[in-house]
């Protein structure tokens, strides 16, 4: 008996010591602190898809219309400044939310890969790519890897590693296995070889999972990587970056992209490798749960201004 009154007490101490925790910690939050907002830069997929995602479209590419003060930073280091930044705000891909932070329920609805897929997440973009011209690559060994490396995206080998890295890959039941004879130059010693990817840097971690893959399949040529926005995406591999030290053979984007960039390219030069969701985040001692797309809207234009100001059941 006294085993088991003794077993009951810790429980309870327990239990108390937690809720007494809880509540300092959210006690500890000062409402009234100033919301630090941050944001990608105007020529960023996840930003254009945020922002059009919360109903706020002209923030996509005028910095103007956002709230004073706001901060610029990439995918990474809005990453890394929820993590210490208790009073901020800001968004990143889905693929790259880790525990570090808090990641925001969005109408309700949990960022999950499954409920991208259920389309019940309502904050979700394409991760496109793009590649050269055909005759318009360094070499033409190097136009062999990158055809061969499209095909590859479409393969349940290439979901499967999609999948593992946090994003959404299409559905397909082809295996490389069974299209590799279409592509003989993945059989030789490509190790001399490099291929130049870049583009949306939310798609990096993502991108260099498959081409790491992919290398091992195609003769162990050079993947290099160099991620700069979405923008870049087209800018390096078919606008006017492309001849300049910049220049890639395959360019990623985390936004549709654009009639203009694609006055000048083929339909067979770009695609869709995956859906990714984008994710709004705050420190770990921020007491909320989920935000809408009013109450966003409404941070990133300014009528919010305090923690306190943010309606508790948004």
């Amino acid at each position: 008996m006294k085993k088991i009154g003794l077993i009951v007490l810790m429980m309870m101490l327990g239990f108390l010591t937690a809720c007494t925790t809880e509540q300092e910690q959210t006690k500890a939050f000062n409402l009234e602190s100033k919301i630090t907002v941050y944001t990608r830069d105007t020529t960023s997929g996840t930003r254009d898809g945020f922002m059009n995602g919360i109903g706020f479209g002209a923030a996509a590419k005028s910095d103007d219309v956002l709230v004073t003060g706001f901060v610029i930073k990439d995918n990474t280091a809005i990453l890394n400044a929820m993590s210490i930044d208790e009073y901020g705000i800001g968004y990143v891909s889905l693929s790259s939310v880790n525990d570090s932070i808090k990641g925001l329920y969005f109408e309700g609805v949990a960022p999950t890969e499954a409920n991208v897929i259920n389309n019940t997440y309502g904050l979700k973009r394409p991760f496109n790519w793009m590649v050269r011209a055909d005759g318009d690559f360094p070499s033409t060994e190097v136009e062999q890897l990158v055809k061969a490396f499209v095909a590859f995206l479409g393969t349940t080998d290439a979901a499967d590693i999609i999948n593992n890295e946090g994003a959404i890959a299409l559905p397909t039941s082809v295996t490389w296995d069974s299209i590799k004879s279409q592509h003989p130059i993945t059989n030789q010693n490509n190790s001399g070889i490099t291929v130049r990817f870049g583009g949306s840097d939310s798609i990096q971690k993502v991108a260099e999972a498959v081409t790491r893959a992919f290398t091992a399949k195609a003769g162990n040529f050079v993947a290099e990587h160099d991620h700069t926005g979405s923008g870049d995406g087209w800018k390096r591999t078919n606008g006017d970056t492309k001849d300049q030290t910049v220049g890639k053979d395959v360019g990623f984007s985390s936004r549709p992209f654009t009639t203009a960039e694609l006055s000048n390219v083929t339909a067979a030069q770009y695609g869709q490798l995956a859906w990714d969701a984008i994710v709004a985040i705050v420190h770990k001692n921020n007491p909320l749960n989920n935000m809408t797309a009013d109450t966003l809207k409404k941070i990133y234009e300014g009528t919010y201004l305090t923690w306190a100001q943010v309606p508790t059941a948004s």
